[in-house]
């Protein structure tokens, strides 16, 4: 796998492409270093990489469980510590599911999903980042 960074401007704001899309993502810095709100920071796609991977994962084991998805939103909320690197040290993961859905067959499937199939998930933890979720049906 393998991404590229293109400087868009003078300042900070980049477009980042991936041998495996077309799709460009803007990415770009805080106001503090230079950044005009062209694109997301670095910290967001993080979590954003984390909420994309957990509810592909889930969105697939409950349709293999053979639930009625009428709609799947994410929320994801990091807090960093103070001090440089100011790196996450806890990420919680909203699920909001709506649908004829079980909610035992729900819960296994978050589980599932964002402790053992998610691989940002598990990169992350690895680097000692607490990380829990929430599920809420309807």
């Amino acid at each position: 796998m393998k991404v590229k960074l293109n400087r868009v401007n003078q300042a900070v704001h980049f477009e980042a492409s991936s041998e495996l899309s077309t799709v460009k993502v803007n990415i770009d810095g805080s106001e503090a270093i230079g950044g005009e709100g062209k694109g997301v920071r670095p910290m967001e796609l993080v979590l954003m990489a984390l909420g994309s991977c957990s509810v592909f994962d889930l969105h697939s084991i409950l349709v293999k469980q053979r639930q009625q998805i009428d709609d799947i939103q994410v929320e994801v909320e990091g807090k960093r510590r103070e001090e440089i690197p100011q790196i996450f040290t806890d990420i919680h993961i909203n699920f909001f599911l709506k649908g004829d859905i079980d909610e035992v067959k729900a819960a296994k499937a978050a589980e599932l999903a964002v402790k053992k199939y998610c691989s940002v998930h598990d990169m992350l933890a690895a680097g000692g980042i607490n990380i829990t979720y929430s599920l809420k049906i309807n």
